[in-house]
C-alpha cells in the first residue's frame, strides 16, 4: 500500500502539472527545452507540497513508537529494582501496534531521504543556474545556438556575479562571528540558509496579498453586478492595450519591411532577414513579398548584423504581444457577453439563460449536461450562496494562518492553531488531510499570486497557450525559490522542526535535508521568527487596498467602486461591449437568411447539380457542356458582383473600427463573405 500510495501520488501531481503547462504555454509551438524546463521546475515544486503530509504522519508514526519504546523500557527498569509502575502496567511491548497505529501511507526508513535530496537539490540547480540561463537564451535575437549560448552567458555574468558576492559575504560572517568550520556540511547549510532567507522574504509579500485576496474575491464574485462592472473595466483597458499592441506590430512590421528591400538576396545577411521573417505574420508576409516585386530596387543603408538581431527581438516581441492581446481580447468579450446575458435572465419566467449570438460552437458538455436551465439555476440561484460560503471559510483558513504566523514560536503553552490541530488528530488519516488542507490552502495563496502577477510586458501568465518563453521559466524559477521555504515555514507552524520549537523529537526527513539552522542563530532564532509576523501588517494593506491605491497614482489604472476615472473606463467598456452585440446580430441575422435561402432552394440547386454532372459524364467535351460551363460562370460572375454590392451597402452601415482620436471602436474582425453561399 505505500508503494501504490507513493506511486498514485507522484503521477497525478504529473498529470495536473502537464495539465497546467498546457493550459498556460503551447506544447506544439514552444521550444523543447523551454516546455522541459518549466514542467520539472513545476512538477517538483508541487511533488513536495503533495508528498510534506505523508512525510510529516510517517515522523509522528515514528515518534510515536519511539516514546513507546522508552516508556517500556524505563518500566522494565523498574521491574528489576522492585519497583514497578502501576500506571505503567499496562503499557506492555506487545500493545505497540494497539497503541502506534500504521498509516496506510506508511513510506519505510531510508526511502524519503533519498527522494527529498534529488527532488530538492534537483530544484535549485533549476532555480539558480539553469532557467536563468534558458531565459536569456529564448530572448536573445541571435540567428545561431553559439550566437544565443553567447548572449546568454554576458547577460547572467552580472545575476551569477551578485550571488557568488552574497555568498562569500555569508561565509566570512559565519567564519569570523560564529566560529563555524568551514566543512561540506557547513557549506551546504550556508547556501540552503541563504536561499531560503530570499525565498522567506518573497513568500510572506506573497502569502499577505493572497490570504485576503483571495477570500474577497470569491465573496465579490457573488455579485453578477460587481463582476459586470470589473468586466466593462477590463474592456476599456485592453481595448487601449491591443490598440497600442497593433500600432506597435504595425511599425516594427515597417521596419522590416525596409530591411527587406534594402537587403538584396545575394547579401550575407539575406539569410537572417529570411530568418526575421518567417516570425512575421502571414499577411505582413505576402504583403513584403508584393512590395519587393514591385519595388525591384535597393532601398536605403544595409544594416549590420548587430541591428538585425534587435530587430529580431523586437519582432518576436511584438509579435507575441499582438497575440496574447487578440486572444484577450477575445475571451474578455465572451464573458463580459455573458455576465449581461445571466443579467438579463436574472427574473426569467423560462428559466433559462438566453445566450449572445456567437460564432462559437457549443461543446457536447454544454449541450447535454449543462444546459442553459442548469445554467440558470447555478448563476442566478446557487453561485450568489456557494461563492459566500466558501468566502466564509476561506477567510477562517486565512485567520488560522495569520494567527499562526505570529504565535508560533510560542511552545508552551502551544498557540499555533495548526500545532493543536496535529495533536488532536490521533489517527493518521487526520493528520495528512489537517496537512494537507493547510500547506494546500498557503500554496494556492502564494501560487494565485504569481499566476496574477504582472510585471510590465516581462512577465504575465496568460491562459489559453498564451503565455512566452519567459515568463514560463520566470514562474518556474519562483516556484522552485519558494516551496522550500513555504514548507519549512509549515513545519515551524505545527511544531515539526526543532529549529523552531526547539523540542527534542525525531525530525522529519525534510528537515533533514535542510540541515540545522542552528548553525546560524542570527537566522533561525531572528529572522525566521520575527519576519513572518509582517503578515498581519500586510494583510491589513491589502484589506485597505494600499497597493493598488499606489498603482493607481502611478498610471497603473485599477478597478475601485468610488473613483470617477473607474467610472469612466466602465462606461467606455460599456459602449464597446454594446458595439460588439450589435456587431454579433448582424452576423447571426446573415447566416440565418442564408440558411432559410437554403432550406427554401435546396431541392432546386441539388437536382440542378445532378443534372449538370450527368452532363459532364456524358459528354465531356460537347457543345452543350461548354454553353453550360459559360452560363455558370455568368452566374458566378453575377453572384460575385452581387455579393460586392451587398458588402459595399453593408459598409456604410456599419461605423468605422477606429475613431479619429485613435481608439478602436469595435476590433470583431469585418463582415465579410457572408452572402457567399447565396
Amino acid at each position: 500500500m505505500t508503494a501504490a500510495a507513493l506511486s498514485a501520488v507522484v503521477v497525478a501531481v504529473f498529470f495536473l502539472v502537464l495539465y497546467l503547462l498546457h493550459r498556460y504555454g503551447d506544447l506544439r509551438k514552444q521550444q523543447r527545452l523551454v516546455l522541459l524546463g518549466t514542467l520539472l521546475s513545476w512538477y517538483l515544486c508541487f511533488l513536495i507540497v503533495f508528498i510534506l503530509p505523508l512525510d510529516v504522519s510517517t515522523t509522528i508514526y515514528n515518534q510515536c513508537i519511539h516514546d513507546f519504546s522508552n516508556s517500556t523500557s524505563s518500566a522494565s527498569q523498574r521491574e528489576q529494582s522492585d519497583q514497578p509502575d502501576p500506571g505503567l502496567a499496562s503499557f506492555q511491548p506487545s500493545s505497540a501496534a494497539n497503541f502506534c497505529v500504521k498509516s496506510w501511507s506508511y513510506i519505510p526508513d531510508g526511502v524519503l531521504p533519498v527522494f527529498w535530496r534529488v527532488v530538492y537539490w534537483t530544484s535549485q540547480f533549476l532555480t539558480w543556474l539553469l532557467l536563468p540561463f534558458m531565459q536569456s537564451y529564448a530572448r536573445s535575437g541571435a540567428f545561431s545556438i553559439l550566437g544565443k549560448v553567447k548572449t546568454a552567458l554576458i547577460q547572467n555574468a552580472i545575476y551569477y556575479g551578485t550571488y557568488l558576492l552574497i555568498f562569500i559575504v555569508l561565509l566570512i560572517y559565519a567564519a569570523v562571528h560564529l566560529h563555524l568550520k568551514l566543512s561540506w556540511t557547513g557549506l551546504q547549510t550556508i547556501g540552503i540558509a541563504a536561499a531560503n532567507t530570499w525565498g522567506l522574504f518573497l513568500l510572506v509579500l506573497l502569502l499577505g496579498y493572497g490570504l485576503v485576496e483571495i477570500p474577497r474575491s470569491y465573496w465579490l464574485s457573488s455579485s453578477n453586478e460587481f463582476l459586470l462592472a470589473k468586466a466593462y473595466f477590463k474592456v476599456a483597458k485592453l481595448a487601449t492595450e491591443k490598440a497600442a499592441a497593433e500600432e506597435t506590430l504595425a511599425d516594427v512590421m515597417e521596419e522590416v519591411s525596409d530591411i527587406d528591400r534594402s537587403v538584396r538576396f545575394n547579401h550575407g545577411l539575406r539569410k537572417c532577414v529570411d530568418t526575421i521573417l518567417t516570425k512575421c505574420p502571414t499577411r505582413y508576409q505576402e504583403e513584403m513579398g508584393r512590395n519587393v516585386e514591385h519595388s525591384g530596387r535597393e532601398d536605403g543603408a544595409v544594416p549590420t548584423k548587430r541591428g538585425l538581431i534587435k530587430l529580431h527581438e523586437k519582432v518576436i516581441s511584438a509579435v507575441q504581444r499582438h497575440s496574447q492581446a487578440q486572444v484577450q481580447w477575445s475571451l474578455l468579450l465572451d464573458e463580459a457577453l455573458h455576465l449581461e446575458d445571466v443579467a438579463k435572465s436574472q427574473n426569467s419566467a423560462l428559466r433559462v439563460i438566453t445566450s449572445s449570438p456567437t460564432s462559437n460552437q457549443l461543446g457536447w458538455f454544454r449541450r447535454f449536461i449543462y444546459t442553459p436551465t442548469v445554467e440558470w439555476y447555478w448563476e442566478c440561484v446557487f453561485r450568489k450562496t456557494s461563492c459566500r460560503l466558501l468566502a466564509v471559510l476561506l477567510s477562517l483558513l486565512s485567520v488560522a494562518v495569520v494567527w499562526s504566523e505570529c504565535t508560533f514560536f510560542s511552545t508552551r503553552p502551544v498557540l499555533s492553531l495548526f500545532a493543536i490541530f496535529i495533536q488532536k488528530a490521533e489517527q493518521s488519516v487526520f493528520i495528512e488531510m489537517v496537512c494537507f488542507v493547510s500547506i494546500l490552502f498557503m500554496c494556492v495563496c502564494v501560487y494565485s499570486t504569481v499566476f496574477r502577477i504582472r510585471v510590465f510586458n516581462y512577465y504575465h501568465l496568460i491562459p489559453h497557450h498564451q503565455t512566452d518563453a519567459y515568463s514560463l521559466q520566470f514562474s518556474g524559477m519562483l516556484f522552485c525559490r519558494l516551496t522550500p521555504p513555504l514548507c519549512l515555514n509549515f513545519l515551524g507552524l505545527i511544531h515539526m522542526d526543532s529549529a523552531f520549537s526547539h523540542q527534542d523529537k525525531i525530525q522529519t526527513s525534510y528537515t533533514s535535508i535542510m540541515g540545522s539552522m542552528r548553525l546560524l542563530p542570527v537566522i533561525s532564532d531572528g529572522f525566521y521568527i520575527y519576519y513572518p509576523m509582517l503578515v498581519l501588517l500586510l494583510c491589513i494593506a491589502t484589506i485597505y487596498k494600499l497597493g493598488s491605491r499606489c498603482l493607481n497614482l502611478l498610471g497603473f489604472y485599477q478597478y475601485f467602486t468610488d473613483d470617477d476615472w473607474t467610472s469612466d473606463l466602465v462606461d467606455e467598456g460599456k459602449e464597446l461591449i454594446r458595439r460588439e452585440r450589435r456587431m454579433r446580430q448582424k452576423v447571426e441575422d446573415g447566416q440565418n437568411r442564408r440558411w432559410a435561402w437554403r432550406e427554401r432552394y435546396g431541392v432546386q440547386a441539388t437536382s440542378e447539380r445532378s443534372r449538370a454532372g450527368y452532363t459532364e459524364l456524358s459528354h465531356d467535351n460537347s457543345p452543350e457542356t461548354e454553353i453550360r460551363k459559360g452560363v455558370a460562370i455568368g452566374d458566378g460572375n453575377a453572384e460575385e458582383q452581387h455579393t460586392s454590392l451587398l458588402q459595399d451597402n453593408s459598409s456604410d452601415e456599419i461605423p468605422n473600427r477606429r475613431s479619429t482620436t485613435g481608439r478602436y471602436l469595435s476590433l470583431s474582425p469585418s463582415l465579410t463573405g457572408l452572402f457567399d453561399d447565396v
